[in-house]
């Protein structure tokens, strides 16, 4: 899909194991199925409640629009169909920190991404090439869905 830079199933496999920081935000602690990406992720639990062992498609995308070209950041619902109608949860942020992390180990490097999404921050961590197209002050979306199991 273009405009599309990650899409992956995840699992939840943690929920704020630090601690319950706030009353309507929880932090997730999830792995991908296809690509072994580790996720952390904050979720207003009071909009979209989350549990353990949840099952969901996310997608970060650049715009919301199925063609794929550049949005104007605003969202109008009375604009043509876009990618949001088919998720349950959307967020719009900003990547704020891209890190590294070499190890001695051929082949066992790992990318983080750091994501603001108006204070609900994420972390998406795993092999390089899976974050292939992620740059520092790039806008993003995030797009959730809870899959049945």
């Amino acid at each position: 899909m273009t405009g599309v830079l990650f899409e992956d199933i995840f699992n939840v496999k943690d929920i704020d194991p630090d601690g319950k920081q706030f009353d309507r935000v929880s932090r997730l602690h999830c792995e991908s199925e296809s690509f072994k990406m580790d996720l952390v992720l904050d979720v207003n639990t009071w909009l979209y409640p989350m549990e353990l062992q949840d099952k969901f498609r996310l997608v970060l995308a650049l715009t919301l629009r199925e063609d794929g070209y550049p949005d104007s950041g605003e969202y109008n619902s009375m604009d043509t169909p876009s990618r949001a109608d088919s998720f349950e949860y959307v967020m719009y942020g900003k990547i704020y920190r891209i890190e590294s992390e070499n190890t001695k180990e051929p082949n066992k490097n790992k990318l983080s991404a750091y994501v603001s999404f108006g204070g609900l921050l994420m972390r998406i961590q795993g092999d390089p090439n899976n974050l292939h197209g992620f740059e520092a002050d790039q806008n993003i979306y995030l797009l959730m869905k809870k899959l049945a199991f």
